[in-house]
């Protein structure tokens, strides 16, 4: 006996305010673009720049105890985590302590960092300071020119797959799908001010991977359908394809978001930020390869017959699997 968390059998309009959800995502986008224009995002030390100090202790890693000791110093974001190694010994334990560069200075002074230590040996006598160093502006500066060239990459890769695997429209209707991810992503940290770091930019990757698989599981059925009933309307044939999917669809989402909201809840403050980006990607993602990526489609409008050759598309790899 199997679980289905749908019928076997659906027959839900999707397409029936195409228009409406279209448009909405639309709106969601620009929405997040203002939002990332006036408000802006909440950097982590990575994007603005500070300085990283590396700690050894006797004792086990007290992230909260740190952190509690930290506080009272009034010193901005501060990120703590512990090293595992497996080359470390049974008494020696390290950990990474980030302290954003505080105002008009490109790192943190020598006073400061002096200060960090006489608090975290008074919740700690065994600890000691191994390394600082310090991230400036320049450096964090390359970092966002590197992520941003990182997230186009990736998005002009799919871009170039799908077309060859199967159709300019298809290929449009996808990106624009991704895109719509990594925007809404950006809006919803703008907006809850949520840290944006390093971190943060492998969870958009991690989701444009996410949302692209889903894209293509949907697609590739499309694509069969439109083979099979080749007189029946598109919106047809696209409803007729998700619900075929649907299934599959609610069961990879729904069980990866079980694990990712345990981790949400359980997993602390140092991968909340990574975590939570990536719950709110696989909704997106799921919402966008119906309603984004296969609106464009419907409205683009695509060739149905596959027996003869069309040099404006990119099928010469139609049959090529993926």
């Amino acid at each position: 006996m199997r679980l289905r968390l749908v019928p076997a059998e659906t027959h839900f309009d999707f397409f029936r305010y195409a228009k409406v959800t279209l448009g909405a995502s639309a709106l969601a986008v620009i929405g997040s673009i203002a939002l990332w224009l006036m408000v802006g995002l909440n950097f982590g030390i990575d994007f603005l720049g500070g300085t990283t100090i590396r700690t050894q202790s006797t004792n086990a890693v007290d992230v909260g105890g740190y952190r509690d000791a930290i506080q009272p110093l009034e010193l901005g974001d501060v990120a703590i985590s512990e090293v595992f190694d497996p080359s470390f010994g049974d008494d020696q334990h390290v950990a990474m302590i980030r302290i954003q560069a505080q105002e008009g200075q490109e790192s943190v002074s020598a006073e400061v960092v002096a200060s960090v230590q006489t608090a975290l040996q008074a919740a700690d006598p065994t600890l000691t300071f191994t390394s600082v160093e310090s991230v400036g502006p320049k450096v964090s500066g390359e970092l966002i020119l590197t992520a941003i060239i990182a997230v186009s990459l990736a998005v002009g890769a799919i871009l170039v797959y799908i077309w060859l695997r199967f159709e300019w429209q298809f290929a449009l209707g996808a990106v624009a799908a991704l895109v719509h991810d990594v925007i809404l992503t950006i809006g919803i940290f703008s907006l809850l001010q949520i840290r944006f770091d390093l971190a943060t930019i492998a969870a958009i990757l991690t989701i444009v991977g996410y949302s692209i698989n889903d894209t293509v599981v949907l697609f590739d059925r499309l694509r069969e359908n439109l083979r099979k009933y080749k007189k029946k309307a598109l919106r047809d044939v696209m409803n007729l394809s998700t619900n075929e999917t649907l299934g599959r669809t609610l069961m990879t989402s729904g069980t990866t978001l079980l694990a990712l909201i345990a981790l949400l809840i359980l997993g602390g403050d140092v991968i909340r930020g990574f975590v939570f980006a990536i719950t709110w990607g696989v909704i997106v993602g799921t919402y966008s390869s119906v309603y984004v990526a296969k609106n464009v489609v419907l409205f683009l409008g695509v060739k149905r017959d596959w027996s003869k050759p069309d040099g404006g598309a990119g099928t010469q790899f139609g049959n090529v699997e993926a």
